[in-house]
């Protein structure tokens, strides 16, 4: 038996939905009959569509706090309503902690932590007006469960952003509820930053126990579920989209129990 998840007249923020998981988010909830509108610093290179239906765009910066709340407040007045915010902008270089100072570090903290609570914060208010109740989703990242050499502020940031939503799912039910999508590897168009060409990123597809990286539309379909009422029990949880996660390295590197 398969589910359909139809979110049709539903209005939905994805915060950095103009490329990689972002877009695949928006296109998720596109096909599902949703209202998309998408926000960043600069629009995307192409429309972000699916379903014969475009996500509107708009320019803002997610460290403006003000002009968070009044993108929010305005897209909902014109709007109607507001249902879902992802807050899925963010991201980070690699950079090893000694190859950077303080305030370096902190930016990716703000981008990756700070913002997303600036974001939902301004979302409040809208999301517990509407009498469907509201839906706030984390992109978080198991960069967050994990040791995350290179990239120890983003990691830091993703593990506070989970423990974030769950206090945001305490305090805000019954009527918004909060939880976090945490990814695995995925591809997108600057996996090759990451991963190399495609021989690299095949082998590294290879280390995830389903044997390839993620797509980002299919971040895209857990976030629909989460926001739909299938998921209408569930908040304050942290679900894992990685595929299996990693493969311990002790179990490679051990000469024992070896066929």
């Amino acid at each position: 038996m398969s589910i359909t998840v139809d979110l049709s007249g539903r209005v939905v923020v994805v915060t950095g939905g103009t490329r990689g998981v972002g877009a695949g988010i928006a296109r998720a909830f596109l096909q599902a009959g949703a209202e998309v509108l998408v926000c960043a610093r600069r629009p995307p290179q192409e429309p972000v569509q699916a379903a014969g239906r475009k996500a509107e765009f708009a320019s803002l910066d997610l460290r403006d706090a003000a002009a968070v709340a009044a993108f929010l407040t305005e897209a909902t007045q014109r709007q109607g309503r507001l249902d879902v915010l992802v807050n899925n902008a963010g991201g980070t270089p690699f950079r090893l902690l000694d190859a950077g100072d303080a305030a370096q570090h902190a930016r990716v903290v703000e981008l990756n932590l700070i913002a997303p609570l600036t974001a939902s914060l301004a979302a409040l208010p809208h999301l517990r007006a509407n009498p469907d109740g509201g839906s706030i989703i984390m992109i978080g990242s198991v960069s967050g469960t994990r040791p995350s050499p290179g990239t120890a502020a983003y990691g830091a940031a993703k593990a506070g952003l989970a423990n974030l939503a769950a206090s945001m799912a305490v305090e805000w039910a019954p009527h918004v509820r909060v939880n976090t999508v945490v990814p695995g590897m995925v591809r997108t168009e600057l996996s090759h930053l990451h991963y190399g060409d495609e021989a690299g990123i095949a082998a590294v597809g290879r280390t995830v126990p389903l044997g390839r990286l993620a797509e980002p539309d299919e971040i895209g379909d857990v976030c629909v579920f989460l926001a739909s009422p299938q998921a209408a029990y569930l908040t304050g949880a942290a679900l894992n989209v990685h595929g299996g996660g990693e493969r311990p390295a002790f179990l490679d590197a051990a000469n024992a129990n070896k066929e």
